[in-house]
Formats: structure tokens, sequence, C-alpha cells
């Protein structure tokens, strides 16, 4: 045996058998190494590509939070009448003709850093207090994207308030968590007083596909923070991704209840009208007429009609357009159980509502100039707010075809503080400045043409744009017919006539289902109570680790010539977990088998390592890094120091782990196999 202290394996043997080949063995095959050594990349045993079994829920009720970047909110479910979707409380507060069945993502803190409020009611008392004392107060909004723009996410990142101050982000998330906890309970324990309350919460968490493992991790670590599980009860806690989520509820929906965009006739649309896509699938309702069987099955399964008068084997594109992000997933319905296939990794970017509400900063700036606008927001924190609000009311009135212009109030504090900064007033900035496109109206008020508001949609419009069609490019992806529009930005009528335009006559059919803001939300809860209806995923990226293998010449380089004991090794060779884009089907497992270097040790630490490319052969090949730590906490070993019921040698333990790529998270359990017990075994991808 060979120990590794170069690879980061404290403690750890590899077994030292004939050289070992990078290539995976196929299903089935025998182990080729030593107990103690790490077996194939298909071990023998492995659970086969199927959906796991279905488990008794221990629960009663699957509470689901949708934390978004601009909006969030809750929902929940029974397990006794699973589709049932209970809607949270009208939020108190909002804004005049605005839905309120989520409320803003803003949180305010009290100087001392201690919780005040959330929503409607952090937002709208922050904008009351006075402009000194609002300095003090600690005030977040939109938020969530820090974690997704953070490459160097850990435990101890942190968040900057409106007023510049910091504190730790993990605390800022978990008073948001708590908060929704709150409530949520608040409403069952009035709905249903005999409720236990005890373990009888299966919580979910949205996040987006695009996010990687650190900030998936980052969140099950708030919501330790925030009292919604326990990580002795981990597995109460589900993070579900986002279009995955939206996928879930659209195959429950009835024709009546989705909107196909190609049946608006030309020169219309504007926001809130609704047609149904019944006589788009007549043909197909023929066709099905003569397999009645078939669609009855699938019906009485839960399947909505659009999903009935699918064949199996279809396949759709969910777009979920966000406030921070555009996600893309590829799904394949699979009959006859209507489980979904992810045909491709999920795809995105930071191309959400946001970047409308960035360009529009950027306007500002370049008529009072950026220095001004930075100035502000610093000093006058509750008036930028304000401003922020003010905006947010007209842009969503935009839309392709409105004709006059809008007008968008400037607080009191912006008009005087400028003046006083600058000397003139804001009409003056205006004349003078080069954006012809704005004026100042007799109301006191920028008054913005509707062509200049809608240039302010095109940069984040056209990227969403420009990912899909990237997408719909790849081979696996050929064939699509159908693409859903989910999300919060996807009720804006700019976004869904530009996709409309871009996308149909290529013959997509682009669908937006008439809950689409709340889209995500009743999926989440869906999803708490039926994890397994994703079966089969696609890995985002490479994983591995580094090993030692028998070294060959005119094979492996000669810099990772490693020679002990008088034997040739090659260092830092990247021995492959699962690759990228590879078809993981949920609960397959990759076994591995470890062994501590010394009979009394008590932890074994590997580091694990990732990368884009599914040919990497070396950790310290471009694009391979350092992403997390598999941990393997031991009890004792036997006090006599003698051979375990397995028959190893004394001082021999193998430690025998299972990882799991096939779900939301990455999973890993570990066994002793001296004494079949559980082995607490944990992949911390924070501490890097």
């Amino acid at each position: 045996m060979l120990a590794v202290p170069e690879l980061g394996l404290q403690g750890l043997y590899i077994g030292s058998s004939p050289e070992r080949s990078p290539i995976p063995s196929p299903p089935g095959s025998p182990r080729t190494q030593e107990s103690c050594g790490i077996a194939p990349l298909t071990p023998s045993q492995s659970p086969k590509p199927e959906a796991r079994a279905p488990q008794q829920a221990s629960f009663s009720v699957v509470v689901a939070i949708d934390f978004g970047t601009t909006s969030s909110g809750y929902a929940f479910s029974f397990a006794s009448d699973p589709e049932s979707i209970h809607m949270m409380r009208k939020w108190e507060g909002g804004d005049p003709g605005v839905a309120h069945q989520k409320t803003p993502t803003c949180l305010l803190l009290t100087p001392e850093g201690a919780f005040h409020s959330f929503g409607y009611t952090a937002r709208d008392y922050y904008h009351d207090l006075d402009p000194e004392e609002a300095r003090d107060w600690l005030y977040f909004e939109k938020f969530k994207m820090k974690i997704h723009s953070a490459t160097d996410l850990t435990l101890k990142t942190q968040l900057e308030a409106v007023n510049g101050k910091k504190m730790p982000a993990l605390e800022v998330f978990a008073h948001a968590l708590r908060f929704f906890k709150e409530h949520a309970l608040q409403e069952l324990r009035e709905q249903c007083p005999s409720l236990p309350e005890k373990d009888t919460v299966r919580w979910v968490l949205t996040v987006p596909a695009i996010w990687k493992q650190p900030a998936k991790q980052f969140m099950r670590e708030a919501a330790y923070l925030a009292g919604l599980v326990s990580r002795e009860n981990a597995e109460q806690l589900l993070i579900a991704l986002e279009p995955e989520a939206a996928s879930v509820y659209c195959r429950k929906l009835r024709l009546h209840q989705l909107l196909d965009l190609s049946s608006r006739a030309p020169g219309r649309g504007h926001l809130g009208e609704r047609r149904s896509i019944d006589s788009s699938f007549r043909q197909a309702r023929e066709q099905l007429r003569r397999s009645r069987h078939s669609r009855t099955f699938l019906v009485e399964s839960g399947v909505g009609e659009l999903w009935a008068e699918m064949q199996a084997g279809d396949r759709y594109v969910v777009a979920d357009c966000g406030g921070g992000t555009v996600d893309l997933t590829v799904h394949q319905l699979e009959q006859p159980h209507g489980t979904l296939k992810e045909l491709y990794k999920a795809s995105g970017g930071p191309y959400g509502a946001v970047g409308v509400d960035l360009a529009f900063e950027q306007l500002l700036g370049r008529i009072f100039g950026v220095d001004f606008i930075t100035t502000f927001k610093r000093q006058r924190p509750a008036a930028w707010v304000d401003l922020t609000i003010a905006f947010e009311a007209r842009k969503r009135t935009a839309g392709p075809h409105r004709a006059g212009a809008l007008n968008i109030s400037l607080p009191f504090s912006f008009i005087d503080f400028y003046r006083k900064q600058r000397g003139h007033n804001v009409e003056t900035a205006l004349r003078r400045s080069s954006v012809n496109f704005v004026k100042w109206s007799s109301q006191g008020m920028l008054r913005m043409s509707c062509e200049a508001m809608n240039e302010l949609f095109q940069p984040t419009v056209s990227g969403i744009i420009h990912h899909i069609e990237a997408l719909l490019a790849r081979p696996e992806v050929q064939g699509v017919k159908l693409l859903f529009l989910v999300g919060g930005f996807a009720e804006s009528a700019v976004l869904q006539h530009a996709v409309q335009a871009a996308l149909g006559p290529r013959g997509l059919r682009v669908v937006v289902p008439h809950d689409v803001g709340l889209t995500i939300l009743k999926g989440a809860v869906l999803f708490g109570q039926a994890p397994g209806v994703v079966r089969v995923r696609r890995s985002p990226l490479t994983y591995g680790v580094g090993v030692l293998n028998r070294f060959v010449d005119g094979r492996h380089p000669p810099d990772k010539l490693l020679v002990r004991d008088g034997r040739r090794w090659c260092t830092d060779v990247f021995e492959r977990f699962v690759a990228a884009e590879q078809s993981v089907a949920l609960g397959e497992e990759v076994r591995r088998s470890y062994c501590p270097a010394r009979p009394g040790q008590r932890r074994v630490l590997i580091n694990l390592y990732c990368c884009a490319a599914e040919d990497a052969r070396f950790i310290t090949d471009p694009g391979v890094r350092k992403c997390g730590a598999l941990s393997l906490e031991l009890e004792p070993a036997t006090a006599d120091g003698g051979p375990d019921a397995a028959g190893a040698p004394p001082g021999r333990r193998e430690i025998r782990t299972a990882m799991q790529f096939g779900d939301t998270e990455i999973k890993v359990t570990a066994v002793d196999v001296s004494t079949n017990r559980s082995v607490r075994a944990a992949i911390d991808f924070l501490s890097n």
C-alpha cells in the first residue's frame, strides 16, 4: 500500500493493484482492485438507471419557498391531497394594480442588525424613514444575485446593504427564510390546528438550475441557520431547480390554462391577453382518439391534457425568465408514467428583469452623471428605492405596441439633491443631455417615449433569445417543437413578443401558462410531493479525485513520475466519477472504497476536482480546479485491534462510499464494512 499525502487525501491509502485503466468499466464488471483501493467507475451491483422506488411519506405537508431575485413567496399542499396547492395569503401593502401573491425580496434590519421586516412591509417602512435616519438601517434587495455571481462563495461571504454597510450573507438569507418559515407555520396552524409541528413538514427551496454546487449548499446552510430543518434531518429539505419545478407544474395543466403566443393576431398581444391552445392540438387529439386507453392512463396518472396528447419521447424546452437569471432546461416526456428526462445540461445566464433596471440606471447616469447617481444612491438610499419603485410600475406597463409616452416620477429628494449638488435643476440637465428621447414633463416627471422604454429591454431580451437559439442548435435538442416561457419576467409583453418573433418562424411553438409568475412556486410544491418525477438529469460538470496510477512510459508525462519504494507512479491522475453532460439516473450510485492510513484515525478528507471538459487527464490540466472535499467521520476502531468482521488484516478498515450525481444536489453515504455501520459522510463545497 502507498500513502499519497500529496493528493490531499489525509491519511488515505490507495490500493496498489496492477495498472488501473482510466476507462470506466461496464456495468456489472468484476472489481479490478483490492477492497481498500478505488473501485471501478461503474462498480458491480450499482443500481440500474431507474427511478428511485417511492418512499413512504413521513411528512404531512410540503411547504415550498420560491426565493426569487425580485419577489418571493410560499405555497403548500397536504400529503393527503398533494395536488391541491394552497397559495400564501395576500400580502399587505404593495403597489396598486399589482397582484400580491408574492412579496418583494427586500429585507430590513435595524441599525443594530436585528430583523425588522421583509417584503412590502420592509420596503414601505424604509421608504418612509427620514433620509438621515435611513442611513443607519440595513436594507437589502435583489441580493440573491450576489450568490450566483460570487466566484469564491464561502460561509463568510459578505453582502452590502443599500447604505454600504456589510454583514454575513448567510445571516441575511437566514433572516429571510426564517420570515417565511414563521409565516407558513402560522398559516398551517390556523388551517389545521391538529397538525403536529415536529418533523411533519417537508421544505422545498427553489434555486436556478445554473447555480453551482457551492450556491446550492449555501442555501441549505442558510436553511439550517433559519431553523427550517436540522442537520440531523437534512432529508426534510429538498432543493428544487426552478425550470424543473416549472416543467413539473406545466405537465399538469389543461389546454385552457395555456396561452399560445402564435395564436395572437399580428400587431396585437398586450400583456394580459389569454387564448387557449386547444385548437392547436385538435389534430393530435384526433390521432390519440384511436389510442384512448393510453391517454386515459396518463390523465389518471396526473398528467394534464397537453401531455396526454404528446407522444412518448416528445421534447420541449422550459425557459425560466426570472428577476436575476434566465434558466433553460430541455426535458423529454417518458410514458407511460409521465416521468421526465433531461436531455441537455442546464444553461442560461444573468439575463433577468434586473437587467432592465440596470439599463435604466445607466440611462440616468447619461443624463445626470454617473458620479451623481452613485452619490445619490449612497447618501439618499431610501429615495433611490422610491425611484426604483416608480420605474418598476412603469416597466410593467411596457409593451411592443403601446402608444403614448410613459411618465416616471422623480422623488423630491432627487430633485432637491441634484440642485444642491450641481447648482441647476433637473430640467436643465435634461435639456443639456444628449439623450433626446427623455424629456421633462409639465407635471414634473421624466417623460420617456415607448421606443425608449423598449430599448431598455433590448440587451436583456437579446441575451435570453441568444441563449435559447444556442441551446436549440445543440444536436441533443433537435426535434424540439414546444417552448414554455415561465417566470416573473415572462409576464412582460415585450419579452413575449420578442421571443415569439424570433423563434416562431422557426416552427417553435411558444406557450405561456396563465399563472406564469407562480408556475415555479406551484411546481416546487408538486416536486416536494414526488421528487422522483425527474428521472434522469445531465451532469453539468465532470467530477473526480486525484489518484496515483502505475506510470507507463510514452503514455504519462515524465514530470508526473514519482518513484517510491522502488515502484514507479504517475501522480495527479484525474479519476473521473461522472463526466460533464453524462446522463445520470436518480438513485444511480458511484461507489468507491477507501482505507484510513492509521488504525486510530477518526477522519478521512478527500479533495474533489471538477472541470467543464469531459476528457481531462490530470488534476493539473487547464480548467480543472479543486471544488470541494469529501469528509468521512469515523468511529473508533475495535479496542483489541484484531481482525474485523470482514476478515481484514489488523489495522485495516474499508470505508465504502456511494455518491449520487443524479439528484438536484450531489449526495454521499458511507458504510464501515467491518461493522456494517453508517459513517457520517459529507461533501463540502464552501470551505475550498
